[in-house]
C-alpha cells in the first residue's frame, strides 16, 4: 500500500522562463549563464544513434527472441532507445500534444493557477532549485502525480484547456500498458519474476517541459546533466524540435526526434534492481536559439513504501553493488540537492 500523504523536497521558488524569454533581453540573467566548463564535445547525428525496439515484435512470438536480445542490448549498452509500433492511438497522442501546447500558451496568471506549493514539486514551477546561488535551468515545467488515481490532486491539474484532464487521463492509462509491457520483457530478459518486477512500475508521474528559445542558447542550458530516479522513463516529443542529448562514451549524443515513436530511458531504480546489468545515462535539455521545445516526461516507479535494492535472482551468486533502502528515502536524496548528473547514484553504491 503506498503512504497516503509522504512529504517530498520543494523547490525555491525562481522566476518564470518563459514570461522572461517574452521580453526583450539586453543579456541572460547572470543565474542562469553556464560556464565554459559546462561545454562538452557534442557528437553529429551522423556518428551515433541510439537502438530502435519495436513492440509489436516483443509481443509477437515468431519476432520476440530477436527482438527481446534487443531490447536487452540496448538497456545495457545505451539505457535508451526509440519504441515504435508501441501501440497507442495518434489520435490520443495528438490530443495530448495540442492541450500541452495550448496549457503552455495560456497567460502566465493563469498556469499560476496551478503553482507549486512550499515543500513539494507538484504544479506549475520548477524542481531542483535548492540554493540561491545555484545556475538555473532556461525551462518551465508542470508536474503531475497520475497514478494510482488516488494520488491525484486536482488543485494542480489544469481546467483549461478545457478537455485537458480527461485527455492526461486516457494518455497516461494508454502508457501505462506501454511501461508494463515492457518491463515484462525486461524481467525476461534478467530472468527475474515478471510480477516482481512489474510492482515496480505501479506509480506514475508527469513533467510537461517547456524550453523557451533564447537567442544565446550556447550560454543556456535547458535541463540540467542528470539520471531519472525512477524505474522507467517514457518521453514524448512534443514538437519536432531537436534537444535532448545523452552522454556516451564521453561526449553528449544528440537525440533526434522520430515521428511516430517514444524515447524510453532506464532509471536509476532499475539499474539498482538490475545490480547495474542495465545502466540509467546521463542525459540533458538544450535549447534552440529560435524555436520553442516541448516535452512530455511520463515516469514510472515504485509505491514511495518499496524496498528498492538488487534483486536476489541476480544476485544469488554473486556480489551486491548497491544498498538497500526504501523508495521515498531515494526520493529525498535526489530533490534535496541541485542536478549534478549522476554524482547521488554514488550514495547508493555498497563501497
Amino acid at each position: 500500500m503506498e503512504t497516503a500523504q509522504v512529504k517530498l523536497v520543494g523547490s525555491l521558488r525562481v522566476d518564470n522562463v518563459q514570461a522572461l524569454a517574452s521580453k526583450p533581453l539586453q543579456s541572460i540573467p547572470d543565474q542562469y549563464v553556464r560556464s565554459e566548463d559546462d561545454a562538452e564535445p557534442t557528437l553529429p547525428y551522423v556518428q551515433k544513434e541510439i537502438p530502435t525496439v519495436d513492440l509489436s515484435k516483443l509481443l509477437d512470438q515468431r519476432f520476440s527472441h530477436e527482438e527481446l536480445k534487443n531490447l536487452h542490448s540496448a538497456c545495457e549498452d545505451w539505457g535508451f532507445f526509440y519504441l515504435i509500433n508501441h501501440g497507442v492511438s495518434g489520435e490520443v497522442i495528438e490530443k495530448m500534444k495540442m492541450d500541452v501546447k495550448e496549457f503552455f500558451r495560456q497567460p502566465l496568471e493563469v498556469k499560476e493557477a496551478h503553482a507549486q506549493l512550499p515543500g513539494d514539486i507538484e504544479g506549475y514551477g520548477q524542481a531542483f532549485v535548492v540554493s540561491d546561488e545555484q545556475k538555473l535551468d532556461w525551462a518551465d515545467m508542470l508536474f503531475l502525480k497520475t497514478r494510482p488515481v488516488k494520488s491525484r490532486n486536482f488543485r494542480f491539474w489544469p481546467s483549461q484547456p478545457p478537455f485537458f484532464r480527461e485527455t492526461l487521463d486516457q494518455y497516461t492509462i494508454e502508457i501505462q500498458k506501454v511501461a508494463d509491457k515492457l518491463i515484462s520483457a525486461m524481467a525476461k530478459n534478467l530472468g527475474v519474476n515478471v510480477e516482481t518486477l512489474i510492482e515496480k512500475v505501479v506509480g506514475q508521474k508527469v513533467r510537461m517541459n517547456y524550453y523557451p528559445a533564447c537567442l544565446n542558447s550556447d550560454k543556456v542550458l535547458g535541463l540540467s546533466p542528470h539520471s531519472d530516479n525512477v524505474t522507467l522513463t517514457i518521453l514524448l516529443q512534443i514538437n519536432e524540435v531537436q534537444g535532448l542529448q545523452i552522454k556516451k562514451d564521453g561526449n553528449w549524443v544528440p537525440v533526434a526526434p522520430l515521428p511516430d515513436s517514444f524515447i524510453i530511458n532506464v532509471g536509476d531504480v532499475l539499474e539498482i534492481l538490475s545490480n547495474g546489468k542495465y545502466k540509467s545515462i546521463n542525459h540533458r535539455g538544450m535549447v534552440d536559439p529560435h524555436k520553442e521545445r516541448l516535452s512530455m516526461a511520463t515516469f514510472q516507479s515504485p509505491n514511495y513504501d518499496a524496498c528498492i535494492g538488487p534483486l536476489k535472482e541476480i544476485t544469488r551468486d554473486g556480489k551486491e553493488y548497491y544498498k538497500t533502502m526504501e523508495f521515498k528515502e531515494m526520493i529525498k536524496i535526489y530533490l534535496s540537492s541541485k542536478l549534478d548528473g549522476k554524482n547521488y547514484m554514488e550514495t547508493m553504491k555498497l563501497k
